[in-house]
Parts: C-alpha cells; sequence; structure tokens
C-alpha cells in the first residue's frame, strides 16, 4: 500500500511493486535534523548570512511588512511568525507589522485559512492583508523587467519601512527552486507581471529547469523584482513530507536563499 499526499491528508493506492515498480522519495525523508523546528528557526535568526539581525534591521523601523506564503503553500508559519515577531517586537516594541500573502494568482487566503496557519496568536499582533494581483490600484510601477516585462508590485510592500520575506524552498519546475525571490514576484506582483514572467518562451529556456538557478531567465527577473522592491531580509526553511522543518535560513535575500538552496540540493540530486 502506498500513501500519496492529497490535500491535508493521504490517498491510499494498492500497487504490487516489481522490478519495475518502485517508490522515488527525498533524502530529505532520511535527514536527521539537528535540533528542535522552533530552535533551527532561532538560530537561523541568531546568524543570518549576508545580513545583521533582524533585530538591528528593525530599529527606527515603524512599518514593517512581512511577505507571507498563502493557503496554498505548506509553509509551518504557525512556526516561524511567532519567533520572527517576538524578535521583531523585543527589539522594536512600537512597530507596526502587517502580514502581506502572497497569493500570486490565487484566490484570496480565508480568515478560517489564516487561524489554521497561522495561530490566533499571530493574527492578534500584526494587520492582514490579501494581495490582488488584478487590482491595479494597488500596484505600484517599478520599471522593466531585465527580460522587458513592467514590474508592477503591490504598494504595502513598496511603502514598508522595512520589508521581509517568510516562506520556503523547495525544487520548482521552471524557477529553479522556490523561495525568496518568490515571495516578490510571483508573490505580490500584478497579474501582468505575473503572466509576462510565466510565459512560455521562458519556461522552455533549457535553464528553466528543476534545481537550475544559473543563466534562468525566469528566476533573473524574480531576482531583480525584489531588488526593485527592496526586499531586506528573508526566513526561508526546508521542510519533509511531515511539512516539518528539517532546516532553516536567514538573511540577504540572495545569498540566505542560495544556502538553502545549496543544502536542499545535496538531498534531492
Amino acid at each position: 500500500m502506498i500513501q500519496l499526499p492529497f490535500d491535508t491528508g493521504h490517498l491510499s493506492l494498492s500497487i504490487e511493486l516489481k522490478e519495475n515498480v518502485n517508490i522515488l522519495e527525498s533524502a530529505a525523508e532520511e535527514y536527521e535534523p539537528t535540533d528542535t523546528q522552533e530552535n533551527l528557526v532561532r538560530d537561523a535568526l541568531k546568524k543570518p548570512i549576508g545580513s545583521t539581525q533582524v533585530r538591528d534591521l528593525v530599529q527606527a523601523k515603524n512599518n514593517i511588512v512581512i511577505i507571507t506564503s498563502d493557503h496554498t503553500r505548506p509553509v509551518p508559519s504557525h512556526i516561524t511568525l511567532p519567533i520572527l515577531i517576538n524578535e521583531i517586537k523585543s527589539a522594536n516594541p512600537n512597530a507596526r507589522i502587517t502580514l502581506l500573502i502572497s497569493t500570486g494568482m490565487h484566490r484570496p487566503t480565508t480568515e478560517e485559512e489564516m487561524l489554521k496557519k497561522f495561530g490566533q496568536k499571530v493574527l492578534a499582533q500584526v494587520t492582514v492583508v490579501n494581495h490582488n494581483s488584478e487590482k491595479d490600484e494597488d500596484m505600484v510601477f517599478l520599471g522593466s523587467l531585465p527580460s522587458g516585462g513592467e514590474l508592477w508590485v503591490n504598494k504595502i510592500a513598496i511603502e514598508a519601512d522595512l520589508l521581509i520575506g517568510e516562506g520556503f524552498i523547495e525544487p520548482h519546475f521552471f524557477a529553479g527552486f522556490s523561495g525568496g525571490r518568490k515571495s516578490v514576484l510571483p508573490g505580490i506582483a500584478s497579474r501582468k507581471t505575473v503572466l509576462f514572467n510565466h510565459n512560455a518562451k521562458f519556461i522552455a529556456s533549457p535553464f528553466a529547469r528543476t534545481g537550475i538557478l544559473e543563466n534562468n531567465p525566469i528566476h533573473h527577473d524574480m531576482v531583480w523584482a525584489a531588488e526593485q522592491a527592496k526586499m531586506a531580509f528573508i526566513l526561508n526553511v526546508v521542510i519533509n513530507a511531515k511539512k516539518e522543518i528539517i532546516y532553516c535560513v536567514a538573511g540577504h535575500p540572495v545569498e540566505a536563499h542560495k544556502a538553502g538552496c545549496d543544502f536542499l540540493k545535496k538531498l534531492t540530486a
């Protein structure tokens, strides 16, 4: 009997295992994390990559925006966000924190889904806004992408004194890996920007493949978009099939993301 992940549970598939039938699993399932999920996050925040600690970055910042994943992504935000918010509040108690849900072109996350994903303690401390890629009035133009498309990004992020991205890293079939810069594009970009970045020509590139970042035109645009939006810091995790955190990186959006991708490559090569 094989258990196939489905929604929040599994579907059972009865199949006879023969010589030409195998189960392919990531080495992440055998990887033993070095500490508890919470301590992995705390340690990453204490030792950011390519950046000062977030508690230093939030000094004198009144309007802090955290881009966070929506209901379609299994990011364990109920673990990561309480720790991140506590770090911010302990250093700057007066900071106003907004969670900007990076829906991309998905439907809005419901209140019930928010409660399940973030927890009541988090929701009581922040303002939550669903990004809507089709509301042009909510967007700010930030120039032309390296590939030529227009970059329009949610103005809530652009008006922030400090912009942080929270998410997870996994192999992605045309962006190379998820996480990092994807918080901005496609996360909080306009529909027309997302459609340009996700076009057939780019996806057909031999470099727009799982595990490839170098020379990947989609990744290149995404990095540029995150830089224009001034995303200053990320907190990204790697998870196993049980949605448990096995690794965590924090710090500079490019350098910390690369470190997370390098770790994941060792488990998926």
